[in-house]
């Protein structure tokens, strides 16, 4: 079947638009039940019928062969960290497919998208799928929707007075704010944040990807405050 991810409607919304059932996404995973197993398909409702009887190659972990998509985001809701990570996307920021990606990864609460809604989900591998999104028209309306959650604002971007992120107490209800790729977290998600904090680096470069920053930042987070005997490996 052809990869849905890729082709002309790559960009279509996906706070909106529903993805069907996802088959051939990924080199690995297994057949059809009976031919792996031997038995004949079980019958509870968590798994699909169709992904019982073609085989199911999504890009999930094993835990989560042959399950519905909603019986796997029902499943991670139960353990979903209190992290939530928001990203500016005023210029159409190319880093949200990673950011949302890593955060699956790390069982975010939710991604917040920032400015612009549509963004190209091709670096999201299929997690935009099971990763809770939610949209903001601007940084004051993420600031509203975070004191209503009592949510500690963090911006994330190397700038003087900014901590250092391998030495800051991250909170544990806390939203990671990152800026677009180049210009960086704006004047105005700086001005609201508790706090800012920097990536040490070494070389020669100004700043570190937008993406690969957010995956470090949320694995300090983890670090600090996730119960690692719950990770998969």
């Amino acid at each position: 079947m052809p990869d849905r991810e890729t082709g002309p409607d790559h960009e279509q919304d996906p706070l909106a638009v529903p993805g069907p059932t996802e088959w051939g996404e990924h080199p690995h995973g297994m057949g059809p039940w009976t031919d792996e197993f031997g038995t004949p398909p079980p019958t509870d409702p968590k798994y699909d019928p169709e992904l019982l009887e073609h085989g199911d190659r999504r890009n999930v972990v094993d835990a989560y062969r042959y399950w519905t998509r909603d019986a796997i985001v029902a499943d991670i809701d139960t353990r979903r960290h209190p992290l939530h990570v928001a990203i500016e996307n005023f210029a159409h920021d190319a880093n949200i497919g990673t950011v949302v990606r890593t955060a699956n990864a790390f069982a975010a609460a939710a991604v917040h998208i920032v400015g612009r809604r549509r963004w190209n989900r091709r670096g999201a591998m299929v997690t935009d799928r099971y990763q809770h999104l939610q949209h903001h028209t601007d940084v004051d309306a993420l600031i509203g929707w975070a004191a209503e959650h009592d949510l500690t604002i963090v911006a994330v971007d190397n700038t003087p007075g900014s901590v250092p992120l391998e030495t800051a107490d991250l909170p544990r209800n806390c939203l990671l704010l990152f800026g677009q790729e180049g210009p960086g977290v704006t004047e105005r998600a700086r001005e609201v944040a508790t706090m800012t904090v920097s990536i040490a680096q070494f070389g020669s470069t100004r700043s570190i990807n937008a993406g690969v920053a957010a995956g470090i930042a949320m694995h300090a987070w983890i670090r600090q405050h996730a119960d690692l005997d719950d990770a998969w490996s």
